[in-house]
């Protein structure tokens, strides 16, 4: 395995313990993501979307990897969850976003809310790779505010009819299922949630998003419902409890891009190792040069940092896993996570800048291995929680509920 992957693996395992078959997972993780390297390359100079990433994954069989078994998954625990998500992020975050979409937002929130049934149908095919799913809330009109959702529903015969649009939607165009949320058209209550198939000709996507200023190799689109019928056996969740099923999937989600964020620190670590070591001016390696070891401290420090609270929100979700009715604990997740996405976006941006610095005038080229880290990961201050969102939840949760800036 590479090799700082690997110091963190024996360290977990070490701490907290890790089975034969968790150590399994995380070694097909290694070589899925040493596979993808010259595939995410290429097609970033491109600026097109990966097409081998669900290809690759599912020939490691890790498109299910926190699904139960008996749903196709490989069942693992939240922890071992990020740390396969770290190691995929030593690739870029265009691997995460497909991974995390997919797996945190698509496929747990079906295994947490959906029925027996539906458990049946999307999961296993999803596990396997036959399926991709996508996660569809953010509209033109609503994204930090999600009761701002214009997107509403009617019912009709045996199910419901949507309306509306989804803006920047990673998986948009590629998904076969998307998870998405509605309000009632004649109002009266909150949003529900609804499994979608895309092959229903009420359902477009518009077009494919591609003015991003990074990400290029993950898929964005705005897509369309223009009375796509959904069947009342594929409403997720009691009807107008859209909020909780949402809410639910992003607190899954903000842990994947916090582990995702991780392995960018990790990846921009090693690479400026390698250019310390290898690049000479002013007579001697730059890495002996003082001011280019302020930068490696910075990588480094937040490397570890970030990593052990992307890990302890992943053991407290886990410990939530045993226990989903203690509503304390959900709570205790949900803080952990968003400081951990916050604090892991915020210092993976900031160690990309840093790597930049270290390559000089070459790490401003698109060709850099670094410059994609900077590009992309400015997007993990944004999507699944702005800073601003999360600041806000983190403020409330030492506060108490009376000082919620948002009801």
């Amino acid at each position: 395995m590479e090799q700082l992957f690997q110091s963190a693996v024996d360290e977990v395992s070490r701490l907290l313990g890790l089975e034969e078959k968790e150590l399994a997972i995380l070694g097909d993780a290694d070589a899925a993501a040493s596979e993808l390297v010259v595939s995410e390359f290429e097609k970033y100079v491109e600026r097109k979307y990966n097409p081998e990433v669900p290809v690759v994954l599912k020939k490691h069989n890790l498109m299910g990897v926190p699904i139960k078994e008996e749903y196709g998954g490989r069942g693992a625990r939240q922890l071992v969850q990020a740390l396969f998500l770290e190691r995929m992020g030593q690739t870029g975050m265009g691997v995460i976003t497909f991974a995390d979409v997919h797996q945190c937002l698509g496929s747990l929130t079906i295994q947490d809310w959906g029925t027996e049934e539906q458990k049946q149908r999307y999961l296993p095919r999803a596990a396997k790779g036959d399926a991709v799913l996508a996660y569809a809330l953010t509209e033109p009109e609503a994204g930090s505010d999600p009761g701002s959702l214009k997107a509403t529903y009617t019912k009709e015969g045996n199910g419901f009819r949507l309306s509306g649009s989804k803006y920047l939607i990673s998986n948009g165009s590629v998904a076969t299922n998307l998870v998405t949320f509605a309000y009632p058209k004649e109002g009266g209550k909150g949003p529900t949630a609804f499994i979608v198939d895309t092959k229903d000709k009420g359902y477009s996507v518009d077009m494919r998003l591609e003015e991003k200023i990074g990400l290029f190799t993950s898929d964005t689109s705005l897509l369309t419902y223009d009375g796509a019928f959904v069947s009342k056996d594929d409403m997720l969740g009691p009807e107008g409890k859209g909020f909780s099923v949402a809410y639910s999937a992003l607190l899954n989600g903000r842990i994947g891009i916090g582990s995702g964020c991780v392995g960018v620190m990790a990846d921009c670590l090693n690479q400026v190792k390698e250019r310390a070591t290898s690049r000479t001016q002013h007579g001697k390696q730059i890495g002996k040069h003082q001011l280019i070891q302020k930068h490696i401290a910075f990588i480094e420090s937040s490397l570890e940092a970030c990593r052990w609270l992307v890990y302890r929100a992943a053991i407290k979700k886990d410990e939530f896993e045993k226990d989903t009715k203690n509503i304390p604990l959900r709570n205790e997740a949900d803080r952990l996570s968003a400081v951990a996405k916050y604090m892991a976006s915020r210092c993976a941006f900031e160690s990309a800048d840093h790597a930049v610095q270290c390559f000089g005038g070459f790490g401003y080229s698109i060709m850099s291995p670094v410059a994609k880290h900077f590009l992309d990961t400015r997007v993990a201050r944004i999507y699944e929680g702005t800073d601003e969102i999360m600041e806000l939840k983190i403020a409330s949760s030492v506060l108490g509920k009376d000082f919620e800036a948002y009801k």
